[in-house]
């Protein structure tokens, strides 16, 4: 283990948060709260913290398969508790574990939150609040190695911390990568941004809400979430989760005008197929509920907004994003079945959304025919393909692998949340919505509600699973295996 590597990467990123840290406290000196005392107080430590680590000398600079999957689980863990000292040390969040939760939500986009008063808190830490998730969308280790420099090698840290089965470089160097990956990612912000605010959304809601769009985490500035928008701001979140839930190399593809590529891309493809079909289902059992005049369907004042708000809440669930219209939580059980379902499947590999990916659902599908084939015809050998090309026997092997320790940690979390005593439904989607980065679940977590009532272990259970999630679990697993950190 190359430990000197570890702790100089370690340093950078410190101060990298310090650096971040530093606009929401001008922002709070700009509206003249008091709470910008703690947000520069934390930055300027980090940054001297950051400094003296990175002054320690490192005999080599080769970061391996296992320093890329220590180093990102690290960085996540710090990054949340360093970022949960603003709200923890202004008590505007009093107690430390749901300040580290509230953060840790933040920089995985899940956008799950304690908080039952959220626009009781100062702006320049709402601010905060959103931009977690704006840093968290993309990659923590991803703005590094596109903006700090470094002579280690790095691709390894992008395979950590980039989601999906595997990670391509779209470009030559790592570096050039992560640069093109942060330039698509912030532009289509900046267009979002401007987009919320042409429909007539305040500047800083629209900021904030995009930082929460672009991250696909949720996290509102108002009790209601989106609902007291109108409809052109919902429609605009609605699109932009959608984008941002695509994989980015398919932008890529666009500015390059390699248009005949785009026909291969499977993922893309069958991630559209499946929000239109899920937002079909969902639609047919609200306006059924509507058109029944059933109670649970109040809300509604026509077809047109129980299709709209249908839309909204797969866009929201699907690409892990959270935010809410309505209270899905009142439907009936085909659409609330279906949201469900789509929890689990998440967006594409290479985007900002979580779950378990469309591509791995793609080859665990792909791999159940190749096997009834193989029954049919024993004789054949057929490969799978993914988006045009052979997928690996390595690629299938750590997404089996993946599914069975994804399996096992929900199992765990389960079991231990359970303990708490709240319904299974409450306790299935709280684990739902944390180990896939979405946010609200069902029950006492659903849209209106908020993981505040659950007990402290449960809610170091939901941190693990937050960041476990987002970093697709093998990175966390090996940070935390014994094996890793013993001298050979």
């Amino acid at each position: 283990m190359n430990h000197r590597i570890i702790v100089n990467i370690i340093g950078k990123l410190i101060q990298l948060e310090g650096v971040f840290l530093l606009l929401p406290a001008l922002i709070g000196v700009c509206l003249q709260e008091k709470e910008f005392v703690m947000l520069a107080i934390t930055a300027g430590v980090s940054i001297v913290i950051g400094t003296g680590l990175r002054a320690i000398p490192t005999k080599n600079n080769r970061i391996r398969a296992k320093e890329g999957f220590v180093i990102t689980a690290l960085a996540w863990l710090i990054f949340s508790i360093i970022g949960a000292m603003p709200f923890w040390l202004s008590r505007a969040i009093p107690g430390f574990t749901d300040a580290i939760f509230e953060t840790a939500s933040g920089f995985t986009t899940t956008g799950a939150s304690i908080l039952s008063d959220v626009e009781a808190m100062p702006k320049c830490l709402l601010f905060w609040r959103s931009f977690t998730h704006w840093i968290g969308g993309m990659g923590i280790l991803v703005f590094m190695l596109a903006f700090v420099p470094s002579s280690a090698d790095e691709m390894n840290i992008m395979k950590a911390e980039s989601p999906g089965p595997s990670v391509e470089k779209i470009v030559p160097k790592v570096k050039e990568t992560a640069f093109t990956l942060y330039a698509i990612y912030t532009v289509m912000t900046v267009i979002l941004i401007i987009a919320l605010i042409a429909a007539g959304m305040p500047i800083f809601d629209s900021v904030c809400h995009a930082f929460g769009t672009a991250g696909t985490g949720g996290f509102g500035i108002k009790c209601d979430s989106i609902s007291s928008y109108n409809t052109a701001c919902q429609v605009i979140l609605t699109v932009g989760m959608i984008m941002f839930g695509c994989n980015f190399n398919i932008y890529y593809l666009i500015i390059m005008k390699k248009f005949k590529d785009l026909i291969h891309a499977e993922e893309v493809i069958s991630y559209l197929v499946i929000y239109f079909v899920a937002t079909a289902l969902v639609s047919l059992g609200t306006v059924n509920g509507l058109l029944h005049s059933g109670r649970y369907y109040a809300g509604f004042p026509s077809i047109a907004s129980a299709i709209h708000h249908s839309a909204f809440q797969v866009a929201s669930v699907m690409t892990t994003t959270g935010f809410a219209t309505t209270d899905f939580n009142m439907w009936a059980s085909l659409p609330k079945a279906v949201m469900v379902l789509v929890m689990f499947i998440g967006a594409c590999a290479g985007s900002t959304g979580g779950g378990i990916k469309v591509s791995r659902v793609l080859l665990y599908f792909k791999q159940v025919v190749r096997e009834l084939q193989s029954y049919i015809h024993p004789s054949s050998v057929r490969s799978i393909r993914l988006d045009g090309k052979v997928v690996s026997k390595d690629t299938l092997r750590t997404t089996n692998v993946f599914l069975m320790a994804y399996i096992f940690i929900f199992v765990a979390s389960l079991i231990v949340v359970c303990f708490d005593g709240f319904d299974l439904v409450t306790s299935f989607t709280a684990v739902t919505a944390t180990i896939n980065n979405i946010g609200p679940g069902l029950g006492m977590v659903g849209p209106t509600g908020n993981f505040a009532s659950f007990g402290l272990i449960s809610k170091w259970v939901f941190i693990f699973d937050m960041i476990a999630g987002r970093l697709e679990i093998f990175p966390v697993l090996i940070m935390l295996s014994l094996g890793t950190w013993r001298r050979k």
